[in-house]
């Protein structure tokens, strides 16, 4: 599963991992793909650090790359100063927080001890944390930077370029993808419908080849419903240079998903089961479908608030949720490849069965054109 872009990356799969967990980035980079850690969980430097002291251990010299979420729209500060986490606090209206604490009590959710902080405050997507998570990882020989939302400001291109990193950027559209393009983003990540996470509305069939012909000769990794060998040999066909793959990792023997609960529910959804919802950050995000998610969607509910106050408003709640196991509650970014994810397996294995699905899908192909 080779491609001019694994070969330039120095990996033996064109399989690009994305994934919160180092354990698993490691082992995605070992097994001869690509691992990116996703960063916008890490709200102190120092873990950021931590972890990718960790990662560069344990790649065993593979290369690898970081994810980080910069939005193209942000809330701005009043002028002349610089936005904090409780400026953006203070703009939570009271009826929002209210909702959130009727839904939790609807379901019996108790509440964290006291002192404890919750596990799940993503700030990430507010620039200035974002920022400080690349001056920690412009220190490691990180090989690509990846924006979830667009392409990163232009000062961060700039310096990736100078310290020799890619850049690649998720896009929905063609549209999209032209803008990366001209934004001078070395990779483009074409996001199809059925991903995981934040997705627009455009199935992967339809849009890998779209963008692929508008950006050319940029290469294309193509993202969303790809979780067999056969789908990453369809994916090649459509003009991509690579996959990018998120869902399938979350039930690897190593990640630490630290609720059993969340595991059973994975391994148990078939591809119906998951819902393009604003009720995790404000944006449409691709997740299991849960009675939280009937919550936030139902119109007569207060409506989700804008990136990053919804997700700040719900951080105390998501965390409740998980620490207590909630399962009416309980869910998690996934795609729709959720539905073939019905077994835990180590890293590697996932990369065996994805190898031998390529090799039947390219002998077929082989067959049909008289080559085999």
């Amino acid at each position: 599963m080779q491609t001019e872009l694994s070969k330039q990356l120095g990996v033996e799969h064109a399989v690009f991992g994305f994934t919160p967990f180092p354990a698993v980035a490691a082992a995605i980079s070992r097994a001869g793909g690509f691992g990116v850690l996703g960063a916008v969980r890490y709200t102190a430097p120092d873990d950021l650090a931590r972890d990718l002291d960790w990662l560069q251990e344990h790649v065993d010299g593979r290369p690898y790359g970081l994810d980080v979420v910069m939005p193209a729209k942000k809330v701005e500060a009043a002028a002349g100063r610089t936005l904090t986490e409780a400026d953006v606090e203070a703009m939570i209206p009271a009826a929002h927080r209210q909702f959130v604490e009727e839904t939790l009590a609807k379901h019996g959710v108790p509440g964290l001890a006291e002192g404890e902080a919750s596990g799940w405050r993503i700030t990430g997507w507010m620039e200035q944390v974002a920022r400080g998570q690349l001056d920690v990882a412009f220190d490691y020989p990180i090989k690509l930077l990846a924006n979830a939302l667009g392409s990163p400001p232009a000062d961060v291109i700039a310096r990736a370029h100078e310290q020799g990193v890619l850049v690649a950027a998720l896009a929905g559209s063609a549209r999209h993808a032209r803008k990366h393009a001209d934004a001078g983003i070395d990779i483009v990540v074409a996001q199809g419908y059925e991903a995981g996470g934040h997705t627009g509305e455009i199935a992967s069939m339809v849009l890998t080849p779209e963008v692929t012909e508008a950006v050319a000769p940029l290469p294309v990794l193509a993202a969303g419903g790809i979780g067999s060998g056969e789908q990453v040999a369809a994916a090649l066909a459509l003009g991509a240079q690579g996959v990018w793959l998120g869902s399938v990792w979350l039930t690897v023997t190593e990640a630490d998903l630290h609720s059993p609960a969340l595991t059973r529910k994975l391994l148990a959804a078939g591809s119906g089961d998951t819902v393009r919802s604003r009720a995790l950050t404000g944006k449409p995000a691709r997740q299991l479908r849960t009675e939280w998610t009937d919550a936030w969607d139902d119109p007569q509910g207060p409506g989700t608030l804008p990136m990053p106050l919804q997700g700040l408003l719900v951080a105390e709640a998501v965390s409740r949720i998980q620490k207590y196991e909630v399962e009416p509650l309980l869910g998690t970014p996934v795609g729709q490849i959720v539905g073939r994810m019905n077994s835990e397996r180590t890293v590697q294995a996932v990369f065996d069965d994805l190898t031998r699905g390529f090799e039947r899908a390219v002998a077929r192909l082989n067959r049909i054109a008289g080559r085999g």
